[in-house]
């Protein structure tokens, strides 16, 4: 009976921290048990085990006696160990809001809102602006015409992305704007980058961060009115001017300033600013109308009203380009020919008016950026990426069936397959991811999902470009007007660069962020303990403290016997089908240990944590991981179930989670307390590894459906620009590849037998002969493989110049 009692107290305690009962009520629950089992067994009355339940109990719900006996200590230890949080960085983690991303960061995922989640879907409008606009732009760009001759887009193509309104995507139509979602503008990226990536650019940048949308959010309704207008219409081409030699990354430390003092204007003296800045990197600054830039403001004089406030931090202003003082200079060469240079300027006298959203607005600029920078993280950039995955999965498959080497299509190789099927998987998960992000980006600004969105998309880009460049091989090097992924090979630095280093995006940021901003508890303890009243502070911690121990130990539990069970009993959403299920619980278990092992290294590390940046960034790559296959999983179970889509789904999803567990088993091989990393290593995984990752079977699944036009490849068709001109280095390609397969078995037949010496002749005509009079193929199949072979020869061919 004493056995039993233990157990079934066990029991109602683990049911209590499981479940996250609240304190009061669970503490009931426990005492009511306690007291229950003393029937049973008579021990469990006396007073050497009542009175210290008694006291535990006491302490843990009466705030008189907690305080000083349980929180105090820790807010202590914690205010010395924990580094001071700048302004700067509190704006930072307070801008923007937070979405799924934090359920995976809490442990303990909401599977039921999770299956609420519908994928973003076009408007009436967004699709036959899709179908007309988009398609007719891209009929009209040639990129390596404008990558080696022009430097610059067709001024037709200029004029056309000014008159349909591609400048001002993201604007109100009550100012003459589209006012297109995140997803329809992602969308138009994608489309226009898998033609033209300087065009893509050139579009993407007043849709993302820059003057538009820093108005729309911030402005007074004068500026509004001043400047939205001719953003929509093309009349104003805007660029923003952050980054300069000195801060790049660490936009915080911009030395550019403005000092608040009293001008001239338009012929009378007003309030203003003195600027001094030099930008560079600066896109569109070379033809751009209008100029955002963002700078350190000053107030020495506190001529702003508020004479114990000198430094204001980091500001935002518009002011034209052709306002005196102002110098843009000189191009830029990215590596790609869209327009690109610095800004400079001396003393350059404007209004305060002219600080976007006005005076009040002084020192919000760091916030503001911060808010508007997910459409560029969340949006573009990713679009970009998502395009090359889409236009490599059809290209390079297509090439690779088309293409023979040793009597064999190239990719049938093994060798060649774990390359295209990692293309497939990538493109595959980066449709999903886009999707996901720009649902998120519907309900706010979550900067941490769009820093996942910006790092691990282009990265993805990175891979499936260098994979295509291996496949393609010296097709794929030499430039010319037949080469599809040569131009695309030179421009991934710039989408890997460009709104951040993807190092600092992926060592500081998501983890960084993510651990402040998606965590239920941190981010307010922290205020708490550096709140300059430390008795009001104190008390807010206190009640914090308490439930972040619940929030902890439920997720010690919960990973355990997660751990124990492989997660095989643990809830998923009510959608979710076979395929599924054990996808979502292994989501689960790794969640929990991404939960666990975050508040145990942030416990022990405190803020030194954020210098681990090695560590950090594993636990970063957790979270994204699970995010990204939560998106797979959302894509997946949003079409109709083929075994093509099937294959697709299960390698990118254990890729992803495969990958989120290393990245685990890595923290623990390095985390510096040995005997924590040990215990937690055998809290998340008792018995060892869950996942293994994609084995020789899927990589030939996967790398032979590559060279098929199976319903993936079909689906990737809307999301990218293709024709069928047999000049056109994409549409050579394409329509070598239809043909083939209209051919098929008949050229299959026919290579064979010539390989194997069955046929006789001198020539392709003469062997054709000799394969119909041998009834190996029939004789209406010659001219049409005729056809086919002048067609495939010509698809191998490369450019050759007279000069350079």
């Amino acid at each position: 009976m004493v056995l039993l009692s233990i157990v079934v107290l066990l029991v109602v305690i683990g049911v209590v921290i499981y479940r996250r009962i609240p304190l009061p009520l669970g503490s009931a629950a426990v005492a009511l048990t306690w007291y229950l089992l003393g029937y049973l067994t008579p021990a469990f009355w006396s007073l050497w085990l009542v009175v210290p339940l008694a006291a535990v109990l006491l302490i843990l719900n009466v705030p008189a006696l907690r305080r000083p006996l349980l929180s105090k200590p820790v807010f202590q230890v914690l205010g010395k160990a924990m580094p001071s949080m700048s302004t700067t960085e509190r704006e930072a983690l307070e801008a923007g809001t937070t979405w799924w991303e934090k359920d995976l960061f809490s442990g303990r995922p909401d599977w039921h809102e999770f299956a609420q989640i519908g994928l973003p879907q076009l408007t009436q409008e967004e699709q036959s602006f899709l179908d007309n606009e988009v398609e007719e732009l891209c009929g009209m760009l040639d990129e390596f015409d404008i990558h080696h001759h022009r430097k610059d887009l067709p001024e037709e193509a200029w004029q056309f992305l000014k008159d349909k309104g591609f400048l001002g995507l993201i604007i109100p139509k009550e100012f003459g704007g589209k006012d297109f979602g995140p997803y329809a503008q992602s969308r138009i990226m994608s489309k226009i980058a898998s033609r033209s990536g300087t065009t893509a650019v050139t579009a993407m940048v007043p849709n993302s961060l820059g003057p538009g949308e820093l108005l729309m959010k911030y402005g007074t309704d004068e500026q509004k009115q001043r400047w939205l207008p001719g953003l929509a219409n093309g009349t104003e081409i805007p660029c923003f001017g952050l980054t300069g030699p000195e801060a790049g990354s660490d936009a915080g430390s911009i030395p550019d300033v403005g000092i608040v003092c009293k001008g001239e204007f338009e012929g009378q003296e007003v309030l203003g600013l003195k600027l001094t800045f030099s930008k560079r990197w600066i896109t569109l600054a070379p033809v751009a109308t209008v100029v955002g830039l963002a700078f350190k403001l000053h107030d020495p004089d506190g001529l702003l009203g508020d004479s114990s406030k000198s430094d204001y931090g980091i500001t935002c202003a518009l002011l034209p380009a052709n306002h005196p003082g102002v110098e843009i200079g000189k191009r830029h060469h990215p590596g790609s020919p869209f327009m690109n240079g610095p800004i400079k300027g001396q003393d350059v006298f404007i209004p305060v008016d002219w600080i976007i959203g006005g005076a009040p607005m002084a020192g919000k600029g760091w916030r503001m950026l911060i808010e508007c920078l997910g459409a560029g993280r969340g949006i573009s950039l990713p679009a970009l990426a998502t395009a090359s995955g889409e236009m490599l999965y059809r290209t390079v498959g297509a090439y690779a069936r088309i293409r023979r080497q040793f009597n064999t299509e190239v990719g049938k190789f093994e060798g060649v397959q774990e390359a295209t099927a990692d293309i497939a998987s990538c493109a595959y998960t980066m449709e999903a991811f886009r999707q996901m992000v720009t649902k998120g980006l519907e309900t706010g600004s979550p900067s941490v999902m769009t820093a996942m969105a910006k790092y691990h998309a282009t990265e993805m880009m990175r891979r499936v470009v260098n994979h295509s460049m291996d496949v393609v091989g010296g097709r794929a090097i030499q430039h010319g007007p037949r080469n599809f992924l040569a131009l695309p090979y030179q421009s991934v630095p710039v989408a890997i660069t460009v709104e951040g280093a993807n190092i600092l995006t992926r060592s500081l940021m998501i983890f960084g962020q993510g651990a402040m901003r998606c965590h239920p508890y941190l981010f307010d303890e922290l205020q708490a303990i550096q709140a300059s009243d430390q008795e009001q502070g104190l008390k807010d911690f206190d009640k914090l403290f308490i439930r972040h121990m619940g929030h902890l130990f439920s997720n010690l539990l919960r990973v355990k016997l997660f751990g124990i069970t492989r997660a095989r009993f643990s809830g998923v959403p009510e959608n979710a089908n076979e395929f599924s299920r054990r996808w979502y619980q292994r989501i689960n278990l790794l969640s929990a240990g991404l939960a666990v092992t975050s508040d145990m290294a942030l416990g022990i590390l405190g803020g030194d944590l954020k210098r681990r940046e090695l560590l950090s960034a594993r636990l970063g790559d957790v979270h994204s991981q699970l995010f990204i296959a939560c998106a797979i999983l959302k894509f997946h179970s949003a079409h109709a179930r083929t075994d093509e889509e099937d294959a697709h789904a299960e390698y990118a999803l254990r890729y992803a989670l495969y990958t989120a567990q290393e990245a685990l088993y890595d923290f623990y091989r390095n985390f510096p307390k040995r005997t924590m990393a040990c215990a937690l290593k055998w809290m998340v995984f008792p018995l060892g590894r869950v996942l293994t990752k994609p084995d020789d079977n899927a990589i030939r699944t996967l790398g032979g459906l590559i060279l098929e036009d199976n319903p993936v490849r079909k689906a990737f068709r809307p999301f990218v620009y293709e024709n069928d001109k047999a000049d056109d280095p994409i549409g050579r390609v394409e329509t070598t590849y239809q043909m083939l397969l209209s051919l098929e078995p008949t050229w299959s037949t026919f290579v064979r037998a010539q390989a194997k010496g069955e046929l006789t002749g001198e020539t392709l005509d003469e062997r054709l002969d000799d394969a119909a009079a041998k009834g190996l193929i029939r004789n209406e199949d010659i001219a049409r493989l005729k056809e086919y072979d002048a067609k495939r020869y010509d698809c191998l061919l490369t450019d050759a110049f007279d000069k350079l």
